[in-house]
């Protein structure tokens, strides 16, 4: 880990303008993720502006539209466990806490969790080439031991998939995040916030230089009956998905009125088709439906040499999660 000076800022504008005067610099509340990168070299900022101080970013509260707002600066357990989300938005407290490990969801904020980087080995070993560490270098992944890595959404310069849990139920709850910075705020639909990797793998998404990321708002439809978050990993604690699905459905005389599914661990960012999702409206929501719903997401998936299984577990893990979330008894 290289040397680096530590300031606080205690205001969102101060923040912008601290970061603007230090181009190396990083922002800081868990560092959960950044102490990580940092001490394995991968990120080297010559500044941490530390954002803990920060008034007015950190609270959970519903807003009067009947829409709720989650402050950046919240950690996920309290985010997980709020009355108000384990309430009215189930699958984000369920996809909450399907990841990393209670000491860590202690100390992770919901504003880093949408900022975390990729687990891809290569990216963490600085001797190999990657183009997401070091652009135009070469991704290590594409004839290596690439079996965590996408399906869905890649390109020749990277491979690599993005982690989050918390974000897959986000993306299947349409939320839209709320960025503050040194040209004023501004709001951006969360599936336009990350990015595919195209020609530029080393950006993960499209916050602007200095901008910082206030609060999360959840839209007031909500999906608190038929819902579920499935997680497929090899092992069941504190370990990354291979696939995970967050399924919601609105379900009104046997047939679906509205459906979300969201996948996490195929791609760079969360993944929604909204083909399948029309699709399945005003079907049954039958294994049968879910299947087809299933091939229109993943009609498109690349398997490499060591990861094409996840295009079938993709598949399975569509159709048991979308029965689960009609029957929550459904195994």
């Amino acid at each position: 880990m290289v040397p680096f000076n530590y300031l606080v800022a205690k205001g969102t504008a101060e923040a912008s303008s601290l970061s603007q005067s230090h181009i190396l610099s990083k922002f800081i509340a868990g560092g959960t993720n950044l102490i990580d990168l940092m001490k394995e070299n991968i990120s080297r900022p010559d500044t941490l502006i530390d954002v803990n101080k920060i008034q007015g970013i950190g609270q959970i509260e519903e807003l009067r539209d009947g829409s709720l707002r989650i402050g950046a600066l919240a950690k996920n357990a309290d985010t997980a466990y709020h009355a108000i989300v384990a309430k009215k938005y189930p699958l984000l407290s369920q996809a909450i806490l399907a990841g990393a490990s209670p000491q860590l969801r202690n100390m992770a904020s919901n504003g880093g969790n949408l900022l975390q980087r990729t687990r891809c080995y290569y990216f963490y070993d600085v001797a190999t080439p990657c183009n997401k560490r070091d652009p135009g270098s070469g991704c290590s992944a594409l004839g290596g031991y690439n079996r965590i890595h996408a399906i869905l959404g890649a390109s020749d310069n990277c491979i690599a998939v993005f982690p989050s849990d918390m974000c897959v139920a986000l993306a299947a709850l349409s939320a839209s995040l709320n960025i503050s910075g040194i040209n004023g705020d501004r709001t951006l639909d969360f599936a336009d916030f990350h990015r595919l990797p195209g020609d530029t793998p080393e950006l993960d998404n499209n916050l602007q230089p200095g901008e910082l990321i206030t609060s999360i708002d959840l839209p007031p439809e909500r999906f608190d009956s038929h819902y579920s978050y499935l997680k497929l990993r090899d092992r069941t604690s504190y370990a990354f998905a291979l696939v995970s699905v967050a399924t919601a459905l609105k379900i009104e005389n046997g047939l679906i009125k509205d459906a979300r599914i969201a996948l996490g661990g195929v791609a760079h960012k969360p993944w929604r088709n909204s083909e399948a999702e029309g699709y399945l409206k005003d079907n049954q929501p039958n294994a049968q439906n879910f299947a087809i719903a299933a091939d229109i997401i993943l009609k498109e998936a690349k398997g490499y040499e060591h990861n094409t299984f996840k295009i079938e577990l993709a598949k399975r893990a569509i159709v048991r999660n979308g029965l689960k979330a009609v029957n929550q008894s459904q195994v």
